[in-house]
């Protein structure tokens, strides 16, 4: 059974239309930061539903939409996955992590410690549904997804974008493993977590580290 289809709409921009844009989507993006210092000023729900709802928007394989966010504001489950994650964090640092990964990360200075998991006003943890749950006449059938891993992706890099556009400044933390978010969040066998993402304003004086980016001959290649 095939979809209806609708006429696309589609704006065609003239050319120096298109470079102004592409140059002011490049100008702000370029000032995304990782950041780790967080402020505790409330932020407008809205930025946060928006940007999930433009993630939402993001293109999947079979248009399954293989994703679910949920968003974290309540202080004493911000506290509990805080203490969840470093307990994990702790052990990969202490043992678990291989030197080269450990070295890697010794010029950024990160710890186990994640204050950030409670300072942070919201944390929204991006899960992929690995596959889809139906239940006919009281039973379970399991639906196939495709394209899991490079769907959430997408949707996830989407986010970032929108929630930097909207001011607010985000931190990629993936504490490994994560099934414990699984199961303090209360969601079903057919997800997994894929990412945790601390979102607010930065903390007054916040620093980040002076890292620069590849130029684009080493990532470009034109044949």
């Amino acid at each position: 059974m095939s979809h209806p289809h609708v006429p696309l709409f589609f704006e065609r921009l003239s050319p120096e239309r298109q470079i102004e844009r592409s140059r002011e989507f490049l100008s702000r993006w370029r000032t995304r930061r990782t950041v780790r210092s967080f402020s505790g000023d409330p932020v407008p729900f809205e930025l946060i539903e928006n940007a999930i709802l433009a993630a939402s928007s993001s293109p999947s394989g079979a248009n399954q939409q293989p994703w679910h966010f949920v968003v974290i504001k309540d202080a004493d489950l911000k506290r509990r996955i805080r203490i969840a994650a470093e307990l994990e964090e702790k052990q990969n640092y202490e043992g678990r992590f291989p030197d080269e990964w450990l070295q890697a990360l010794a010029p950024f200075g990160t710890t186990w410690q994640k204050e950030f998991l409670e300072i942070a006003p919201y944390l929204i943890v991006v899960f992929r549904i690995d596959y889809g749950l139906d239940l006919i006449n009281g039973v379970e059938h399991k639906r196939k997804h495709y394209y899991v891993q490079e769907s959430v992706g997408i949707a996830c890099g989407a986010l970032l974008a929108a929630l930097h556009l909207s001011g607010l400044a985000t931190l990629i933390h993936t504490p490994s493993p994560m099934g414990f978010l699984t199961d303090l969040l209360e969601r079903p066998r057919n997800e997994r977590p894929f990412l945790l993402i601390p979102v607010g304003y930065p903390a007054f004086g916040a620093q980040v580290p002076a890292i620069q980016k590849k130029p684009l001959a080493e990532v470009l290649t034109v044949r």
